[in-house]
């Protein structure tokens, strides 16, 4: 059952009751996502919170000119969602699509927050994933304006290892903000050296 991977998962941040592991069990619902299929679309209201059991995701938003800005990736044991649509209850901005077959598990926003009332270990749980969430963000935007892209290039092999067989040069080159060409170079130049 996917929902023992959750369990195991939020055990390892702070160790659930048996009750607390039922209800994991009865508010996530299990989804299978195919390759290239939306879980969320620009124009639609964030209305999960989704853990990836299996599989690999991509969150991006297409500006004007129709071209794809990575914001996010998530694989196995990520979360993934637009925070701002779901907690605004507002139209994203933004698309989550499944690089790969997925399998998922999904929280509606209602038992999200009865969560947070009726089991209170899962507060904590999920400040400390958003706290975590917030450190990472602030790191990416602060490589963003005092690193270089082949600076940036690096510290995403170093620390995101496992991406590399599971994602495109052309994803890669746009959540670094380079083009697919820049980062052929970057890649080329590094090969030589």
């Amino acid at each position: 059952m996917t929902s023992k991977t959750l369990i195991n998962y939020f055990n390892k941040l702070l160790p659930l009751s048996k009750e607390e592991c039922s209800i994991v069990e009865e508010v996530f619902k299990e989804r299978i996502v195919k390759r290239r299929q939306f879980i969320l679309q620009a124009g639609d209201v964030c209305k999960q919170n989704t853990f990836v059991v299996e599989g690999c995701f991509k969150m991006y938003l297409v500006d004007p000119n129709g071209k794809e800005h990575n914001l996010q990736f998530a694989i196995e044991n990520w979360w993934i969602g637009d925070i701002g649509s779901f907690h605004s209850e507002e139209p994203s901005k933004l698309y989550i699509e499944a690089i790969e077959n997925s399998v998922i598990l999904q929280i509606q926003k209602k038992d999200q927050l009865r969560l947070f009332v009726d089991y209170p270990n899962f507060n904590r749980i999920f400040r400390v994933l958003a706290e975590n969430a917030m450190v990472s963000q602030q790191n990416r935007i602060l490589q963003n304006i005092s690193t270089t892209a082949e600076e940036r290039y690096l510290d995403f092999l170093k620390r995101y290892p496992q991406f590399f067989n599971r994602i495109s040069n052309v994803q890669i080159a746009t959540y670094l903000g380079v083009t697919p060409e820049f980062l052929s170079t970057i890649r080329k130049k590094l090969a030589n050296t």
